[in-house]
C-alpha cells in the first residue's frame, strides 16, 4: 500500500510512503477554480491573497510538478521543507525559502512552518519505507505515536492533521493545483481493451477496493479471473514484478483509492516508472480509478503506453 516529517511516515504505496503538503493561497489551475467551488475551500482559504505557500517535499517528480502548478495558479511565494536523504536538492532552486529536516521531526516541522507564518499545508512526494525503521523522532513525534493504538494511514494522518491544526495549519487536498493530471474515464492510451480485459478490470477493481478498505494495499494484478498478486508493504512496483512473473499472456494491474479516502493525505499515483516496470514485467494493461489517480507527466505516460502497447484505462467506482 502506498503513498509523505513524522505525519507521513507510515502511509505506504508503491514502495514509498506518499504524501503531499502545502500551505498558502492562490487561484487553482484549470479545470478547477477555488472561488467557483466554495464547497472545496478550507475555511479561510482565499485565491490570490498573496500569502506564501509551504510545500513538504518528498522524493520524485511530484514536488516539482506541484511547484509548477502552483506558479501557474499565481502563487508568488513558495516555501519548502525537504527531508534529509529523500528530497531532491535541486528543488531548492524552484522555491523561495528552504529548510531541511529529518523524517520523524514533527515538532521541528511545526516550528518551522509557524516561523514562516504559513496557514495552509500540502504534502507532495514519497518517503522510502525502509527509512521508517531509521527514525530519529523528536518528543512531539514520540508523544503522537504513543496516542495511536492502530497505526494506519487514516489514524496517523488524522492525528498529524490535528497536531497541525492546533498550530493553526490546515491541510489542503493532495491534488491542489494538479487537477489537470487526474486520470479520466475510459481508454487514455494504448490498444482498445478486449472483453477479457474489461472482465478482469471489473473483477480487479472490485477486489482491489476491498483490499484497500482493509488497509492492506491499493493494487492487484489479475489475469483471466485469477488474482496473481496483491499489494502490501512492498508497494506497487514490486507487486507489478511479482504479478508479471506469475502471469502467462495478458496480466493487468488494477490500482484504486481507498473507500472514503481522505484526499488531504494520499492519492494513488502513476508515472513513467510505472509504465517502464510494467513493460519489463510483461504487464499488458493498467487500470486506475478515474478522478482519483494522479498521472505524473501524463502526456509522457500516454506516450510510453502507446509505444509499448499497454492499455491505460480509467474506471469509476460504480458503487459511489
Amino acid at each position: 500500500m502506498e503513498t509523505p516529517g513524522s505525519f507521513h511516515l507510515f502511509v505506504q504505496r508503491r514502495g514509498f510512503v506518499n504524501y503531499t503538503f502545502v500551505m498558502g493561497m492562490g487561484q487553482l489551475v484549470t479545470p478547477w477554480n477555488w472561488n467557483a467551488c466554495p464547497d472545496f475551500q478550507p475555511a479561510g482559504f482565499s485565491a490570490g491573497s498573496g500569502c506564501p505557500v509551504a510545500l513538504l517535499a518528498g522524493q520524485g517528480l511530484y514536488p516539482f510538478l506541484w511547484v509548477e502548478g502552483a506558479r501557474k495558479a499565481g502563487v508568488s511565494r513558495i516555501y519548502a521543507v525537504g527531508f534529509v536523504g529523500e528530497t531532491d536538492p535541486n528543488l531548492q532552486q524552484c522555491v523561495d525559502r528552504w529548510a531541511w529536516i529529518r523524517v520523524g521531526q514533527l515538532g521541528r516541522l511545526i516550528r518551522q512552518l509557524t516561523h514562516w507564518g504559513v496557514s495552509y499545508a500540502l504534502m507532495a512526494g514519497a518517503i522510502r519505507p525502509r527509512n521508517l525503521f531509521d527514525l530519529r523522532p523528536d518528543l512531539r513525534t514520540l508523544w503522537l505515536l504513543s496516542q495511536i493504538k492502530e497505526r494506519n494511514a487514516a489514524t496517523l494522518f488524522g492525528a498529524v492533521a490535528r497536531e497541525l491544526e492546533k498550530a493553526g495549519i490546515v491541510l489542503l487536498p493532495a491534488t491542489t493545483f494538479l487537477e489537470e493530471f487526474l486520470a479520466r474515464e475510459g481508454v487514455m492510451a494504448g490498444p482498445a481493451p478486449s472483453r477479457r480485459f474489461l472482465r478482469d478490470a471489473e473483477l480487479g477493481f472490485r477486489l482491489a477496493k476491498e483490499v484497500a478498505r482493509l488497509d492492506i494495499g491499493q493494487s492487484i494484478v489479475v489475469e483471466d479471473g485469477v488474482v496473481l498478486a496483491v499489494e502490501a508493504w512492498e508497494g506497487t512496483d514490486e507487486t507489478l514484478r511479482r504479478g508479471g512473473a506469475l502471469g502467462k499472456k495478458r496480466p493487468i494491474l488494477v490500482k484504486v483509492s481507498k473507500p472514503n479516502q481522505d484526499v488531504r493525505f494520499d492519492v494513488p499515483v502513476l508515472g513513467e516508472k510505472t509504465i517502464q516496470i510494467a513493460v519489463q514485467s510483461g504487464i499488458k494493461g493498467i487500470v486506475c480509478e478515474a478522478g482519483s489517480t494522479l498521472l505524473l507527466r501524463s502526456l509522457k505516460v500516454y506516450e510510453l503506453a502507446e509505444k509499448y502497447r499497454i492499455t491505460l484505462y480509467g474506471m469509476r467506482d460504480k458503487r459511489s
